[in-house]
């Protein structure tokens, strides 16, 4: 056997491993983002009315008014991160997600370093998941093979 091969015999069952794994890592890149976001949501809805405040004087949201800015961040973290979690419109939300982090990113100038590399992290994570779907422990998966086969 030439060394090609053997090299090949050594990794097949690593690859094969790492190929059974990819789903919980999907799962637990999902929950990991959609807990982000839901918790800020949560923290929004809690006290709407110092969101309303933070929406008029701290970011800077351009074409809305702080109330409709302020709803729609609400909305957006309730919704779309249990979306995300359960794997149900996967891609969607967390292209959703994707431009919200960005939005949030550039609407307040004073965020500070650590606060960007938290958007980069979060914002990396929903890269992945939009390329590669919120994979087969999802709602997405199960029904598309509930609706495929019929």
């Amino acid at each position: 056997m030439t060394v090609a091969i053997h090299v090949i015999n050594l990794v097949r069952p690593i690859t094969k491993t790492l190929d059974f794994l990819t789903p919980a890592l999907l799962l637990g890149t999902r929950l990991w983002v959609a807990n982000v976001f839901f918790k800020s949501g949560l923290v929004k809805l809690q006290s709407f009315e110092s969101t309303v405040f933070l929406f008029e004087f701290e970011y800077q949201v351009p074409l809305l008014s702080p109330k409709i800015a302020a709803d729609l961040a609400t909305f957006t973290e309730l919704t779309f991160p249990v979306l995300l979690a359960l794997g149900l419109g996967g891609r969607f939300s967390a292209i959703v997600l994707f431009i919200f982090n960005i939005v949030a990113v550039i609407s307040y100038p004073d965020l500070h370093v650590v606060g960007v590399k938290d958007h980069q992290l979060w914002g990396f994570m929903l890269a992945i998941l939009v390329f590669y779907g919120p994979g087969t422990l999802s709602l997405d998966h199960f029904l598309m093979k509930k609706f495929a086969r019929s």
